[in-house]
């Protein structure tokens, strides 16, 4: 691969009402160094080392206590944490980055151990999923059994979805992702096996996707619909979300309904979709089904990612693991330069290494 920008995944693209430098998504990852469940310096100068990313999507954000499942994770629902994501967006933005941020709601993938103070875990249903979730306190633990949603507090989740959105948007963010994705709650609202609410959120795939569309409907009502994204992972299994035989006509639904709200971009975690037939006539139908931009996620090369733009089934390419070692990603493969390996023991580490210690490439 040359250095010249007739590659379509270093030519910039709009995205709504903005402009994007190229085409290159960095994907969302759990990081695990928000002390207080907010950002500092650190997460500062991790996303402002990433700055020439297209688009920064950011780690998994609570939009409410409830939402915090995880040691050491950020949320966006107090005026600290706006003030301190603030100056994040600032030094993002000075570097004339872009950046939204993924508000994820876990669910029942929760301990009690991370929980803040108020906070507590809720799902669709009460139904005990088989994992373990890491704590500062006691190492890893089981994950107990939820609390199953009230119809009060169903809404009341949709409307901290909404003011998260609003606050997000006063930190600076361009926009929000929501996480829909990997077997956190709106997932666990679409499957059956962890939905079995007998209201109008549970029983036929319909219901199912009510949660996730009236989320999604209500945060554009709050921001808008260019400001509005959202993350799904179809036929994937992770979290204990067991395989069902309505994913297909469920997402084709769920992606029909999301096209109607015009949400400003679709992105989809494939390899899990990728891995059967099925699963990719799927990808293939959500393309069709869907009118706005596309970002597809699963272990690409700068090769892959070209032939997915030339081929339209994508518009922008997210990259995960490979934006942890190299916060300059975009500017070693437009150049294909040798990518750093990421030391996948301090993913969720704490502290300084692996997370703003990997080098940049000679110039």
């Amino acid at each position: 691969m040359d250095s010249t920008n007739d590659h379509p995944l270093f030519q910039p693209a709009g995205l709504g009402d903005i402009q994007l430098s190229n085409r290159i998504v960095m994907a969302p990852m759990t990081r695990s160094r928000a002390i207080d469940n907010q950002p500092g310096e650190l997460e500062t100068r991790y996303y402002t080392q990433r700055a020439t990313a297209g688009l920064i999507i950011t780690e998994g954000t609570s939009p409410s206590a409830n939402g915090i499942g995880y040691a050491r994770t950020p949320g966006i629902y107090t005026a600290e944490q706006v003030n301190a994501w603030k100056a994040v967006t600032d030094a993002v933005h000075q570097q004339s980055g872009k950046i939204f941020v993924q508000l994820m709601h876990v669910g029942r993938v929760a301990h009690p151990h991370n929980l803040v103070s108020g906070g507590k875990t809720l799902a669709p249903s009460a139904l005990l999923p088989q994992l373990e979730i890491w704590t500062d306190q006691a190492g890893l633990q089981p994950v107990p059994i939820p609390q199953a949603m009230t119809a009060a507090e169903v809404n009341l989740t949709i409307e901290e979805y909404a003011d998260a959105a609003e606050k997000a948007i006063a930190a600076g963010f361009d926009g929000i992702e929501i996480h829909a994705a990997n077997g956190y709650l709106p997932e666990q609202f679409l499957n059956p096996h962890t939905n079995v609410r007998e209201d109008q959120y549970g029983g036929s795939f319909e219901n199912r996707n009510r949660f996730v569309l009236e989320v999604t409907a209500a945060i554009i009502n709050r921001i808008g619909k260019e400001r509005t994204g959202i993350r799904i992972s179809p036929f994937s299994n992770y979290n204990d979300m067991p395989s069902y035989e309505e994913t297909t006509p469920q997402y084709e639904h769920l992606v029909t309904e999301l096209n109607k709200l015009q949400v400003v971009y679709l992105h989809v975690v494939e390899p899990s979709a990728r891995a059967t037939e099925e699963g990719q006539a799927l990808l293939r139908s959500v393309r069709d089904l869907f009118n706005g931009t596309i970002i597809r996620n699963g272990e690409y090369t700068a090769i892959k990612a070209i032939e997915a733009l030339e081929s339209k089934q994508a518009d922008l390419i997210s990259f995960g693991a490979p934006f942890v070692s190299n916060p300059d990603l975009p500017y070693r493969l437009q150049h294909n330069l040798l990518l750093t390996a990421p030391d996948v023991n301090t993913f969720f580490a704490g502290g300084e290494k692996g997370y703003i210690d990997y080098a940049f490439a000679e110039a």
